[in-house]
């Protein structure tokens, strides 16, 4: 607890940094709450839409790019704020409205350059070429459009902070507030106005945060602020007018244009294309699912040849009439056809994205024959791991299936570490799956992969998980007897569809011959593993049929990392351990097999690049004001403090997350549950801190018991109690995870205002300490964003959560 004790010992009374006038109205005595929950709500908004827009226009990956610029924005803001003398000679006011003003400019101009651009990323690891420069350069442009908003938000807030010292609590718990609220709707407004109104909706706020502040001042400044705000009204309410967003050039299906449909969706963007009697869905401008024509008649099921469809291999082991289906990732609904077509009763299809689900349900029910309505098919929206967590049918079958084309599979989410959807084929999920069926009844899983031959990732892994959960269940008597695999040919070219069947009792002698002869009959298939037939041998097959002893000593010597994952270490396609990729990032990309390391070399480049950025924008421009800098007490101890809190609140936020997805049953209600709760209940700590503003070295130990107990709660007791909880309604869920989350958002929220009230006591140039605290937790903050994933990656997030609490406490 040294350095918290040190920083706040020997305090003096605050000191407020009032700038004078500059003609125009005085500041008003009052704290601008309303103001900065304003501009934090709005700030958020903006936030997450362009997560949506960047993973749309590029790929996922690259959403960590826009989450560690805002940070940096933000905290680059709060540096310009401590070193401009320009600045301190404003009023209050007067740095308001115009930082919120040309925040709300930068919104609109920055989303017409954003849509702008057009860039290969792939091409940034053709080292040394003229291509390579030019990405780069297109690269570093888009990222300035959207540096500058958060930039401007980061003068606002930390304006406030430093010339309102007495109030900060109050104004934290505001800012706070006001990040909390637009967690609450941005979902529903993704979802109902799309990101790019929503982009605009939040600098519509910004600019009416400046209308605001002209008018009471009584500033020159109303026409323009009036200007800046029918823009952003344009934007928000004929988002038609605006220029749609060129995608990244490799995304040559998505850049094509030629769509029936398009609608956005919190998960991804769909676009509907017109292929005859098919209508195939593109997700986030790449290869989707799709929707076949059906006249809904089932003696017109014959047409789709499904006994020569790697669909029927399921099918071949249970024979006809299968009792119960539940198919997760229903899509478009072929696997329900496959179904019905050999007469399955049951069918529950479940698919996760919003949009999908309403293509099949509404606008092209007709086209799809109106599967939906079929009696014996329940097609429902949600998360398909929660859905059977909470179900107590049992089934015959319970599939996974790949959408129809290797790309739509996965090449949209590999090295993308879309963790929602990698819960899917977790050991924990397999296990739940073997659960719900009843006797007899099998798992199907099927991947696309690039090169079956030379490295069939997907499935050996798969094959890997699915070993370590029948160990699990207590089923280690030969498991390579509870496991059939088979590959075919995509329709991709060059790519493979493989298919694993899994079953709690081992295959019997029947069913692997009703297997291999499917094979036989689905054109160019091939047999990978089934004890007891004629199978091609290769990793898949020594991974099923090694003991335990010698599959270890196997997947240590593999060139891929294609060991069991947990709900813990959920990345199904990571395949190459950080340290090969550090040694190997100087080779150009193989851009034959972009899945191989792609992901994981543009997270380690934003983690470079974070660092440098960061120490660029938050730390160098002290030197500026490097006399008063130096003069600065207990800097050093400051700024191990602020760099923990940012650090640390990161690795919190990041885990709880995904510890939730499973218990709300959809990665966006876990995602805006969790950030609404503790951002909300920060607000509450930042509030409450006041109390303790005169005894903050007494109140360390208080903290530091309370944040101890939590974490070994969060680490011991949070799985058991969801898990006991799961299968209350969603509307009992809701305020569960709130109160669950309460008292962590509580003692997390004390940390930061409590800090910047013992700065503020220690010397005369209050607005420099506070922006340097400011700055050195947004340089953590924005290398944490990055360091979160690689660190749980590599090491689980258990072992993340442990680092948070670490961390608080070399705070403390």
């Amino acid at each position: 607890m040294a350095t918290s004790e040190t920083l706040m010992a020997g305090e003096r009374a605050p000191v407020a940094a009032e700038a004078p006038p500059d003609g125009q109205r005085p500041a008003r005595p009052r704290g601008y709450y309303f103001e900065i929950l304003l501009v934090s709500f709005a700030a958020l908004l903006l936030e997450i839409s362009y997560t949506r827009v960047v993973s749309y226009k590029l790929f996922y990956y690259y959403t960590y790019l826009v989450l560690g610029l805002a940070l940096m924005g933000i905290g680059s803001g709060g540096v310009l704020v401590a070193v401009s003398g320009r600045l301190r000679r404003h009023s209050t006011q007067a740095v308001l409205m115009w930082s919120a003003l040309l925040g709300a400019a930068a919104v609109a101009v920055g989303y017409v350059v954003v849509a702008g651009i057009s860039l290969n990323t792939f091409a940034i690891w053709r080292y040394g070429t003229l291509g390579s420069f030019k990405a780069i350069a297109l690269l570093v442009l888009l990222c300035l459009a959207l540096f500058a908003p958060f930039f401007a938000v980061g003068v606002v807030i930390s304006t406030l902070f430093a010339r309102e010292t007495e109030r900060i609590g109050r104004l934290y718990f505001a800012d706070l507030i006001g990040a909390g609220l637009a967690c609450a709707v941005v979902v529903a407004l993704l979802s109902t106005i799309g990101p790019l109104s929503t982009i605009f909706l939040a600098g519509l706020v910004m600019a009416l945060v400046g209308v605001r502040l002209a008018l009471v001042g009584r500033s020159r400044a109303v026409p323009v602020a009036l200007a800046v705000t029918a823009a952003c009204l344009l934007g928000t309410f004929a988002p038609g007018l605006l220029p749609d967003q060129r995608l990244e050039n490799t995304k040559e299906e998505g850049n094509d244009g030629n769509f029936l449909y398009s609608e956005w969706s919190p998960i991804f963007r769909v676009e509907v294309g017109d292929l005859g009697d098919f209508r195939i869905l593109y997700h986030d401008g790449l290869h989707g699912s799709g929707i076949y024509q059906w006249d809904g008649e089932e003696s017109s099921l014959s047409r789709f040849q499904f006994e020569r469809d790697v669909r029927s291999m399921p099918f071949s082991v249970l024979g006809d009439g299968a009792d119960g289906v539940a198919i997760v990732g229903a899509a478009g609904g072929h696997e329900v056809l496959a179904s019905l077509n050999y007469d399955a009763k049951g069918i529950d299809a479940i698919e996760l994205n919003p949009v999908t689900h309403s293509l099949v349900t509404d606008r092209y029910a007709d086209f799809a024959g109106n599967l939906a309505d079929h009696p014996e098919v329940d097609y429902r929206l949600g998360d398909g791991r929660s859905f059977l967590a909470r179900s107590d049918e049992e089934y015959d079958l319970v599939w996974y299936p790949a959408p129809d084309s290797y790309a739509a599979a996965n090449a949209s989410t590999a090295g993308a570490f879309v963790l929602s959807e990698s819960y899917l084929y977790t050991s924990d999920a397999i296990q739940e799956s073997l659960e719900r069926l009843r006797d007899g009844g099998i798992v199907a899983t099927q991947f696309g992969e690039v090169d079956f031959d030379r490295k069939p990732n997907r499935t050996a892994r798969y094959v890997a998980t699915a070993r370590d959960a029948l160990d699990e269940l207590g089923i280690d008597d030969d498991p390579g007897r509870h496991i059939l695999v088979a590959s075919s040919p995509s329709n991709v070219g060059g790519s493979s569809l493989s298919t694993i069947l899994v079953k709690r009792e081992p295959f019997t002698p029947e069913e692997v011959a009703r297997f291999t002869g499917n094979a036989e009959a689905v054109e160019g298939s091939t047999v990978r593993w089934a004890e007891g037939a004629d199978f091609i041998p290769g990793p898949v097959s020594e991974i099923a049929s090694r003991s335990d002893a010698e599959l270890d000593d196997f997947l240590a010597d593999s060139r891929y990392d294609v060991s069991a994952i947990t709900d813990d270490r959920p990345f199904f396609w990571h395949f190459r351990p950080f340290g090969d990729i550090l040694r190997t990032v100087g080779d150009p990309l193989d851009e034959a097999d972009r899945e191989d390391t792609v992901g994981e070399r543009v997270l380690l480049l934003l983690l470079a690049v974070a660092v440098v950025l960061a120490a660029v924008f938050l730390l160098l421009p002290f030197v500026a004001i490097r006399r008063t800098w130096v003069r600065l007490p207990r800097k050093g101890l400051s700024a191990i403090y602020f760099a923990a809190l940012g650090l640390g609140f990161i690795f919190f936020e990041i885990t709880l997350i995904q510890r939730l997805i499973l218990f709300l049953g959809y990665p966006t209600y876990s995602l805006t549950v969790t950030l609404m709760s503790i951002l909300i209940f920060l607000g509450v700590g930042s509030l409450l801190s006041s109390r303790l503003a005169a005894r903050r070295a007494q109140a360390v130990p208080v903290l530091l018991g309370s944040l101890v107990a939590l974490t070994a709660f969060y680490y011991f007791g949070l799985t058991p109690l969801t898990e006991a909880l799961l299968g209350l309604p969603l509307a009992a869920r809701v305020p569960i995870a709130f109160v669950v989350l309460a008292p962590l958002g509580i003692c997390l929220g004390m940390f930061m205002p409590l800090g910047l009230g013992a700065l503020t006591a220690l010397t005369e140039d209050s607005s420099v300490y506070v922006a340097w605290g400011w700055a050195v937790n947004g340089f953590a903050s924005v290398i944490g964003s990055v360091l979160t994933t690689v660190l749980a990656m590599t090491f689980g997030f258990q072992v993340v959560l442990l680092l948070a609490l670490g961390v608080y406490l070399i705070a403390l």
